[in-house]
């Protein structure tokens, strides 16, 4: 009732330049950065990497409330606040935008940063819903509210590799929403008796999902392609008591974990359901586990995965190669391990299978194409494992929420040499900042591995020159902290001089600063003088 009747032609708002967003791509020596908490939260800092010693970036007091977050291309840096979010970017970290979000404590990016999701439990109300916010990261603008059952996992909603679409799972119905209308996919959600879990694709517009056995009725994996809902693959599974879904990082494949009661066992056993998205029909192969399983995780560019399994004292990890041929091959297996998780580089090839917490920090460097054991080292009590996006480092830490003492992040080559030990007081959290994808096609990137040794020579001649500007750079600092002593020394002797007859009248005419020390008629006096006394009894104090 308040619109007027009249069209009034909007202000053009003055545009904002945030400077070159991804500056930091273009640091000559490649130097990837990361943000360090520490002294509990009081303080954030983003530094440079480099194999001496880390280069600050910026840092500042009380940044951020409680942790922070990058964006998935590493383009921003959001920092939590009790009022809602601020999202930091460009050479100086300056505040590019903010979300008012009352109580804010979870937020999810979309896969192309257009897109941002928050999550406040106090801010929730039937008529409207404001539990669950998507705003848009260019404008600022809340772009639509949902409500939050209490029994969800975060993150609520499972974005699409490239944004379009994202997906939520409720008791029975699993609803596709798009962009950037934010409404239902064909206006209606899918209805799937009993779904218990769900996938996006990282390289497809498809969703796995699976169902429990109901009655007579099997178990079942079912991937779906959007936005036609078509049903490109679904197996059928029999006495499941658990399922879990790895898509390799590339969407090449989707294994399944599927623990199972056979019939008349007691025990459980695994099997890994691996589908081959890129062949036609998608076909299914299987490799069976006796034993128990701790961890798996794919290699994110290739088609290897690697399994712990067993339990502790004897946990065993074995690697796997899928190949063409349609077969998957046992490639090693390492007995008795000291490992709870596994940390593939995101270049592949490389990882570290680590004994986190109460493993004590153990930490074996393997390359698995040849399936050696590079080194073997431990870093006490080390709580978290972060691989730099490049796969030439990565950081092992102890962090002060997870344990009060030994705080501190250590610097490894991906062979395992280590390069630093870096102790923050009260340190928290370490994160890298990700790198976007490549411009490079894959035959470029087949190009220049193919001709590395012609460029290895150049950074083996950087390396060199920044070697000797180092020791450069010592010399230098030690002459000009030697001219520095001569002239504070010259300038003491100046007014050593410029204050002799001030002590020639104090002293009497003597110039007691030319007396041999040895003179027999130089005497010296002392001089007591009585100040006061004063005695004051001690009665009782009524």
């Amino acid at each position: 009732m308040n619109i007027s009747d009249e069209w009034e032609t909007p202000e053009k708002q003055p545009f904002k330049d945030f400077g070159n967003l991804r500056h930091w791509m273009e640091d000559p020596d490649c130097r990837d950065q990361y943000s360090v908490i520490f002294e509990s939260g009081e303080r954030t800092g983003i530094f440079a990497n480099d194999a001496k010693e880390a280069i600050t970036v910026e840092e500042r007091a009380r940044w951020t409330e409680t942790y922070v977050r990058w964006s998935p291309k590493g383009t921003y840096l959001a920092t939590f606040h009790q009022r809602g979010i601020a999202l930091w970017g460009g050479e100086k970290f300056k505040q590019i935008q903010r979300f008012s979000h009352q109580g804010v404590q979870l937020i999810d990016f979309s896969p192309c940063e257009r897109y941002m999701v928050s999550f406040s439990p106090l801010m929730d109300t039937k008529d409207d819903p404001q539990a669950i916010i998507i705003w848009d990261v260019l404008t600022g603008q809340k772009k639509r509210g949902f409500h939050c059952e209490s029994s969800a996992h975060w993150p609520i909603f499972k974005w699409s590799h490239d944004g379009k679409f994202f997906a939520r799972m409720t008791q029975d119905t699993l609803s596709i929403y798009e962009t950037p209308s934010m409404g239902l996919l064909d206006k209606k959600s899918l209805k799937i008796g009993g779904i218990k879990d769900f996938s996006w694709s990282p390289g497809d517009n498809v969703i796995a999902f699976w169902v429990p056995e109901d009655k007579d009725i099997p178990a079942r994996v079912t991937l779906m392609q959007f936005p036609t809902r078509q049903e490109i693959r679904v197996r059928n599974l029999f006495n499941v008591v658990d399922c879990k879904l790895h898509w390799q990082k590339q969407g090449d494949y989707l294994c399944v974990k599927v623990d199972r009661t056979p019939k008349g066992t007691q025990g459980v056993v695994t099997n890994f359901e691996i589908f081959r998205m890129r062949e036609k029909q998608v076909p299914v192969d299987v490799v069976e586990m006796k034993e128990g399983i701790i961890a798996f995780a794919w290699e994110p560019n290739g088609s290897k995965f690697a399994v712990l399994h067993g339990e502790s004292p004897r946990i065993n990890s074995s690697f796997y190669h899928v190949k063409n041929n349609g077969k998957i091959e046992l490639i090693k297996t390492f007995d008795k391990q000291q490992a709870n998780s596994i940390f593939w580089s995101p270049q592949g090839q490389f990882l570290v299978l680590a004994g986190l917490r109460s493993m004590n920090g153990a930490l074996a460097f393997v390359d698995t194409s040849d399936c050696t054991m590079m080194n073997i080292a431990e870093h006490y009590m080390a709580s978290d494992v972060e691989w730099d996006p490049t796969g030439r480092y990565v950081v092992t830490s102890v962090s002060w929420w997870s344990h009060k003492v030994d705080n501190a992040f250590w610097l490894w080559t991906f062979q395992g040499r280590l390069l630093q030990k870096n102790n923050k007081d009260r340190f928290c959290q370490l994160l890298w900042r990700p790198r976007p994808c490549t411009l490079l096609s894959q035959d470029e990137i087949k190009l220049i591995k193919k001709d590395l040794k012609k460029y290895s020579k150049i950074f083996e001649q950087k390396d060199r020159l920044s070697q000797s500007k180092a020791s450069k750079e010592l010399v230098d600092k030690r002459r000009t902290m030697r001219e520095d002593y001569h002239k504070y020394r010259e300038d003491a002797m100046q007014m050593y001089q410029e204050q002799r007859t001030l002590r020639l009248d104090l002293r009497g005419g003597v110039d007691t600063d030319e007396l041999d020390s040895n003179v027999e008629d130089w005497e010296e006096e002392t001089i007591e003088f009585f100040i006061n006394e004063e005695i004051i009894p001690l009665g009782d104090q009524e």
